[in-house]
């Protein structure tokens, strides 16, 4: 029996839909890439004043034209397209596009996906298969393009580390120091880290160095650099339990407060307590940690304590009293800020990925080549970091008023003046 093979005017509606939408990047580029070449065109006939074939005016400009050059490829962000440049000779200054520069061969949008790309985990050696599956088989890209971009990098990196900070406004200031291995090294070199709180709630890298370890000279070295370039005093730091970022800041910032990290301090802490006990631990530490007021904070400490003295984890209690100042310095700062202040979380996020790629990518063959790379990374993750609760409160701080358990003790000078006003 013979099939009815007849498509309804619906059916052949939808593969003609259908058509179109799978060929719709092609159609895409074929646009952009006419554009270009018409825009291309338009720029001869003005830089010479006149359309092609047109007879030469004795008033116009010199030059005529001089055929085209070879086939262009330029990647976008759509794909790569192919262009043909205009040539022209006797002109009184050569001919520079503005459209598409000489030597040019992809636009700043690509330009700026590479480096992300390569930071974010794509080694060199898969690269280039990578992005001409993105942007096609024409793309004029290659694995020395990364090699092009470390130099870049490095370049940026030198200039980075020597602008003033004048203009800027430091209120709280995270430092941290983060161990990584590269290729060749036998031992973990450390990358001191500073990142900073502005007054608008923005946060900002502020220094990244190389160091072999986390010692006073190397946290000096650097805290004078960015005293020498402007920083101001903060209002609050924080850092882990390393005892060379405390020494360091008491020679340079000796009046910025001193908060230590509770996640350092609690995973220090567990350490001291056995695997069945841990999770009843965290607990009560964590009661510590979100205590509400001071006083409160002191209480959930002397429970934990009791706590771990009744399962003879004698250290474990010890050092839950070491530093304790340090430990709850947030609570003179506002509430709101608790959130953000209580740990070193801003710096070791970040760096979880970058741990991840000299592991796995191996592409570090020592740590000081790797410095500009990795805090290339930071600045990509810059973007990301959110601002600070309550960015109005910041002022205060600035100003030196007084908290007690996140409340401030009194009015703000500018509340105080609005009140006498009205009063008068």
């Amino acid at each position: 029996m013979k099939q009815n093979t007849r498509q309804t005017p619906t059916t052949e509606k939808q593969n003609a839909t259908s058509v179109v939408y799978e060929q719709i990047e092609g159609f895409a580029r074929l646009a952009v890439q006419k554009l270009l070449q018409q825009v291309l065109v338009e720029e001869v006939e003005t830089l010479l004043g006149r359309v092609r074939s047109e007879r030469r005016d004795p008033d116009s400009p010199p030059g005529y034209r001089n055929g085209y050059g070879k086939d262009r490829h330029l990647s976008t962000s759509i794909g790569t397209v192919s262009v043909r440049r205009p040539r022209v000779r006797n002109t009184e200054e050569p001919f520079v596009s503005r459209v598409l520069p000489l030597f040019r061969r992809r636009t700043k949008e690509i330009g700026q996906l590479l480096p992300q790309l390569y930071l974010h985990g794509l080694s060199s050696g898969d690269f280039e298969l990578a992005m001409r599956g993105l942007l096609g088989e024409g793309a004029p890209l290659s694995a020395s393009s990364i090699a092009r971009l470390r130099d870049c990098w490095t370049a940026e990196f030198i200039t980075w580390k020597q602008r003033s900070l004048t203009d800027k406004e430091i209120v709280y200031v995270w430092v941290d120091g983060i161990y990584v291995k590269a290729g060749l090294e036998k031992e973990k070199a450390a990358l001191l880290v500073v990142i900073g709180a502005l007054a608008d709630g923005s946060k900002e890298v502020l220094a990244v160095e190389c160091g072999q370890r986390e010692s006073e000279a190397g946290w000096s070295s650097i805290l004078r650099d960015l005293k020498a370039r402007g920083m101001n005093c903060p209002g609050l730091v924080m850092g882990d339990g390393h005892l060379g970022i405390w020494s360091a800041l008491a020679n340079v910032y000796p009046d910025a407060c001193e908060q230590r990290c509770w996640n350092h301090r609690m995973r220090n802490v567990l350490d001291c307590v056995g695997k069945k006990r841990q999770g009843e631990a965290k607990e009560l530490l964590r009661k510590v940690m979100y205590a509400p007021t001071g006083k409160e904070a002191e209480a959930a400490k002397k429970v934990f304590c009791e706590w771990a003295r009744s399962y003879q984890y004698e250290k474990a209690a010890a050092l839950l009293d070491v530093d304790w100042d340090r430990m709850i310095a947030y609570y003179s700062f506002p509430k709101e800020h608790w959130k953000h202040l209580r740990t070193t979380n801003i710096i070791e996020s970040p760096f979880a990925s970058v741990r991840l790629r000299t592991a796995a990518s191996k592409r570090y063959k020592r740590v000081a080549g790797a410095t500009a790379m990795i805090w290339k990374l930071l600045l990509v993750a810059e973007q990301t970091f959110r601002k600070l609760n309550a960015p109005h409160l910041l002022s205060h701080v600035m100003a030196g008023l007084r908290y007690e358990d996140g409340e401030l003790i009194g009015q703000p000078p500018s509340e105080r003046a609005a009140e006498r006003r009205l009063a008068a």
